[in-house]
């Protein structure tokens, strides 16, 4: 297990969700959506790390987060479908035409962002532990 790696992907996932929440409030409702999803997108990848696990692409994390935690119930499948769409909303707002996104709608996602990245924070803290 790649600890330096690990801590590097969550403090990245943290520092992303401060970028989110600046990014609503002074920037755009398309780069909050990207940064929502990027935030979440760096917790998973530090979560595959405990099980020395990686993708080149994103298909590739989704599917292995689904299998290795989903399926196993260790994350919770609500945690799951907000992954999944919120990697949706990212493509649409980054490639699609005519987008628009309702300002509370991301507020909400924002917050479900911060407690998914505090729930798998706390369970990547649990391998870690358990590995001592």
């Amino acid at each position: 297990m790649n600890l330096e790696l690990i801590n590097y992907r969550r403090k990245r996932a943290k520092d992303t969700l401060e970028d989110a929440k600046i990014m609503f409030n002074k920037v755009s409702l398309f780069t909050t959506v990207n940064r929502i999803y990027y935030a979440i997108f760096y917790e998973v990848l530090a979560l595959l790390l405990t099980k020395d696990l990686s993708s080149s692409k994103h298909s590739g994390v989704r599917a292995l987060f689904n299998r290795e935690f989903v399926k196993s119930k260790i994350v919770k499948e609500e945690y799951a479908d907000f992954y999944n769409r919120m990697f949706d909303f990212r493509q649409k707002g980054d490639y699609g035409d005519f987008v628009e996104f309702e300002r509370e709608k991301v507020k909400e996602w924002l917050s479900k962002a911060e407690r998914f990245i505090n729930e798998v924070d706390e369970i990547i803290a649990g391998f870690i532990e358990g590995q001592k």
